[in-house]
């Protein structure tokens, strides 16, 4: 991604909004919330480390029970001594700063973590060093076209390849452990993914026999049924050589992350829903993904809830959609997930999922910039998540940092990547306090 072209990107949808005369300020909308809708929702002032959330469906509004807002984060440097905020017995720290722009994160079997670079395209590799000392960083690839998804194959100890999903492709290069460097130029696996319009991030994984290879489209526009959507909002699954291309779920309108727990073997999402619709409408979301499975959008979001914009369209549709799991904040902006299958944080925590949200534009009381936990009892989840690591909103609103990438390091620490200031953050467990 070119330096800022997500922000840019939020900014034209906001115009758009507006122009429609969805939108208004800050203040006007927030001023149109019920309370009991607001304590439901909730926003970053009242999250904490351990602060508890369930949305269910029956708690959404009706749309446009407030308007539009137009509320994109004023970034700031980190403040003096500033450290997010993680919950009794966990330490934070700075594991890499200085980084251009750290997306995803995916730690190879050697403990090497890679990082996608999108705005500089550019895959990194950080390789620690030991508590308290910065990571050595390597330039693995380069002058690649916004690179995202990561995935090493075949599953195991010792890989063949790294996987990267670019904006336009899947790309393989030749990859055996310890690589801090491409060995050669790489092979070109997927040619053809749709480029066009907004939603650029492409994450790939391998089904847990390593016989599928699925990818995340995101739509092109935010709520259009037009001919730019072919192949997008889905999730498309091929062989691991690119053959065998069919949409495995559609309906999904920006299908960031993927993962598949390594228990169950489901294929997880992280899900950003449309705007335009109101500050607490439609909740984003986390959820198993079901073959085949249709989950609404655009004319219908959780479950048969329709979107006004296409009211009497697709009504055969009504009845047959998938609803997700576990649903989000409003414009949380949920991005990368990563199943817990570390030793090192308390038994509790293992096989639950941790997700990176980046943080709401389309939200007059800001929400998101925060990693949670998503709740599962045997690898089904409870409809519930928490907070984990919070504090990069400043009291005065100010943002600081906004979560992408989460990844579980090789000694069983939590790796969270932020591109507001090019930080990559290590939470560890030091015991109770």
């Amino acid at each position: 991604m070119r330096p800022n072209a997500s922000r840019r990107r939020c900014g034209i949808v906001a115009l758009s909004l507006a122009a429609a005369g969805l939108i208004v300020s800050p203040a006007a909308a927030a001023a149109e919330a019920g309370g009991g809708e607001a304590a439901v929702f909730g926003d970053w002032t009242r999250d904490a480390p351990g602060v508890v959330h369930h949305i269910t469906p029956a708690d959404l509004p009706r749309p446009f029970a407030t308007r539009s807002a137009s509320n994109t984060p004023t970034l700031i440097p980190p403040p003096n001594g500033a450290k997010p905020k993680v919950p009794p017995g966990f330490a934070v720290e700075e594991f890499a700063r200085g980084l251009e722009g750290p997306r995803l994160l995916r730690v190879a079997p050697n403990g090497d973590v890679f990082v996608a670079d999108m705005s500089a395209g550019q895959i990194l590799v950080l390789r620690n060093n030991g508590p308290g000392k910065p990571a050595t960083v390597a330039h693995f690839a380069e002058g690649l076209e916004e690179p995202f998804g990561l995935a090493f194959y075949p599953a195991g100890r010792d890989p063949r390849y790294l996987y990267v999903g670019t904006v336009g492709a899947v790309l393989r290069f030749p990859y055996r452990n310890g690589d801090v460097t491409a060995r050669g130029r790489p092979e070109t696996v997927v040619p053809q993914l749709p480029d066009a319009g907004g939603h650029q991030t492409r994450d790939l994984v391998f089904s847990r026999d390593g016989r599928s290879m699925f990818v995340s489209v995101g739509s092109a526009s935010n709520d259009s049924d037009g001919s730019a959507e072919t192949r997008r909002a889905d999730i498309l699954v091929f062989a691991p050589d690119g053959s065998g291309e069919h949409v495995y779920a559609a309906g999904l309108r920006n299908p960031v992350g993927l993962a598949v727990h390594p228990l169950t073997g489901d294929l997880w999402t992280a899900v950003n829903e449309r705007d335009g619709l109101g500050d607490n409408l439609p909740p984003d979301y986390v959820t198993r993904v079901k073959a085949s499975g249709f989950y609404g959008w655009p004319w219908y979001y959780i479950g048969d809830h329709q979107d006004p914009r296409h009211k009497g369209e697709k009504p055969a549709l009504a009845g047959r959609i998938t609803l997700p799991d576990v649903l989000i904040q409003p414009h949380s902006a949920p991005l990368q997930l990563a199943v817990y299958t570390g030793r090192q944080f308390p038994a509790a925590y293992r096989g639950d999922i941790f997700v990176a949200l980046h943080g709401s534009w389309n939200r007059s009381q800001r929400t998101g910039y925060k990693v949670v936990r998503v709740r599962l009892h045997d690898g089904v989840p409870t409809g519930e998540y928490e907070d984990f690591l919070t504090g990069f909103v400043t009291e005065d609103g100010k943002v600081w940092g906004r979560p992408v990438g989460v990844a579980v390091a090789a000694d069983g620490s939590l790796l969270v990547s932020e591109d507001a200031n090019g930080t990559v953050w290590r939470i560890s467990y030091v015991g109770r306090r």
